[in-house]
């Protein structure tokens, strides 16, 4: 009988929801993962109403425990929350941000690559503003400690790569956007991104040109 087979409901659980904190727990008597299945489901709808419900919903039922490292775990490997609901709760919560940025790898990645993954699984707000800025700053100092020596040989610090991801969201707002007209070239986006960041070579800025004409936006 598939709808009692547990490992099956075990796959669906792990599958969909990657980490929990009870996974790692001994299982409470009478645990059953088709139930798990299910509160999972209602908190993950709860979460998307309500996020500050939805989190307290899976402390309640045992599910998460009370850890900004244990809630950020649970964002990073889950894709059933809503991008929009989770960027307010991150917003609120910038200690769970913290940790959900610790959790990125980005070792040996293109700057732009890693940037379009960041705002994969941390959604980038829809207009300019601090918390937008707090993004990029995060994300600028994990980059710069994922790759040490590419730092050093580019002479690359966190303000600098600060500056670049600004750039990139501009270039990618400007060659996307139906409404600019004038798209900026090659030229004018080494210029301007070498005038803000002196010590970048020229060869580096064309190459982040490119990835953005090539691929698109870092933060679609």
């Amino acid at each position: 009988d598939l709808a009692n087979d547990e490992l099956l409901w075990q796959g669906l659980c792990k599958s969909t929801w990657g980490h929990c904190s009870i996974y790692n727990k001994n299982p409470p008597l009478g645990f059953s993962f088709r139930k798990l299945y299910m509160q999972l489901d209602e908190g993950s709808l709860t979460f998307n109403a309500n996020p500050e419900e939805g989190v307290n919903y899976f402390m309640s039922k045992g599910i998460l425990d009370d850890s900004p490292k244990e809630i950020a775990k649970f964002i990073f490997c889950t894709r059933t929350l809503n991008w929009k609901k989770l960027r307010i709760y991150l917003d609120e919560r910038r200690d769970v941000l913290d940790d959900l940025v610790t959790l990125h790898n980005f070792r040996n990645q293109f700057l732009p690559n890693a940037l379009r993954e960041f705002f994969r699984h941390i959604h980038a707000p829809e207009e300019r503003g601090e918390y937008l800025e707090t993004l990029i700053t995060k994300f600028s100092h994990r980059f710069c400690a994922c790759n040490p020596d590419l730092m050093r040989e580019l002479g690359l610090s966190p303000d600098a790569v600060y500056v670049l991801c600004y750039s990139l969201i501009l270039l990618s707002i400007d060659l996307t956007s139906p409404h600019v007209k004038n798209k900026m070239s090659k030229r004018e986006f080494i210029r301007n991104t070498r005038r803000a960041a002196q010590n970048i070579s020229e060869d580096f800025v064309g190459h982040l040109y490119d990835n953005i004409y090539l691929i698109g936006h870092v933060a679609a």
